[in-house]
């Protein structure tokens, strides 16, 4: 499986002739921090899967639509919420008409879609949307969107308390799933708090492959969660990235137990 990690949350992963493109946007209009990475490009005749998991600014970009003009066989898997953010007016103004909306699943939390050749089943995010995981011929993926475990200091101990418990459960409906990556929210801006989600999701879920995302450009901070000692059996699991349009090489979970 070749992973492109695009920027922030956003990554594209090809296997075996079926591209997955979860939470693109241009990487502009976030205040403090903006991004150049650049979507791949592939033959028209790939069949494509765009997932976004909500509608917020650095998870969606209505751009995505206009791919459409330039693969035929492509699939739109949007959070129900990214709907209202759509809109008429938005289709009309890019010149896309009522065909492109047969190309959208529109998706709610903890439901299974059978989309084209890919199943897609989702998780409640405990910030908003859905988080997903997708199954094809060429593997299996899980991208978190903003399912973590946010456990902000200056928020209420009830608010924590539904993060934890929340994520928790979630998180737990993976469990013995045979998951070959799995990209999964480290967000610095939690300070100490940051890792609380990768850790837990490292410990209860069988992923080949672990690449933590949502870093804000803080790319040290995957290393400085490997450098403690009790997170060195899980060395083996996680890939980092360090730069835009960065591409890393995952093996899938069957072929590693073949080479065993």
């Amino acid at each position: 499986m070749k992973v492109t990690y695009i920027h922030h949350s956003s990554f594209c992963v090809e296997t075996e002739g079926t591209v997955f493109v979860f939470d693109y946007y241009n990487g502009k209009g976030v205040p403090g921090c903006e991004y150049h990475g650049k979507m791949p490009e592939f033959p028209g005749e790939t069949q494509v899967y765009v997932f976004s998991s909500h509608s917020h600014r650095d998870h969606f970009d209505p751009e995505v639509l206009a791919w459409s003009r330039r693969y035929e066989k492509i699939y739109y898997i949007f959070a129900k919420e990214v709907k209202k953010k759509l809109g008429n007016s938005m289709l009309r103004r890019m010149g896309l008409g009522e065909e492109i909306r047969e190309k959208i699943t529109y998706v709610k939390p903890k439901e299974t879609y059978k989309v084209g050749e890919v199943t897609v089943e989702t998780l409640l995010s405990t910030d908003s949307g859905v988080a997903f995981l997708a199954t094809g011929s060429g593997g299996s993926v899980y991208h978190a969107g903003d399912l973590n475990w946010w456990a902000w200091e200056e928020e209420s101990e009830v608010f924590n308390r539904y993060q934890e418990a929340t994520y928790k459960q979630q998180i737990d409906r993976l469990k013995d799933r045979p998951i070959d990556v799995s990209f999964v929210v480290v967000d610095p801006r939690l300070g100490k708090n940051q890792f609380l989600g990768l850790d837990y999701f490292l410990k209860q879920v069988k992923s080949g492959c672990v690449i933590p995302m949502h870093l804000w450009k803080h790319y040290e901070a995957p290393r400085a969660y490997l450098d403690l000692p009790e997170h060195q059996a899980f060395a083996e699991r996680i890939l980092t990235v360090e730069e835009e349009n960065q591409v890393l090489y995952v093996q899938r979970r069957q072929e590693r137990a073949k080479e065993a």
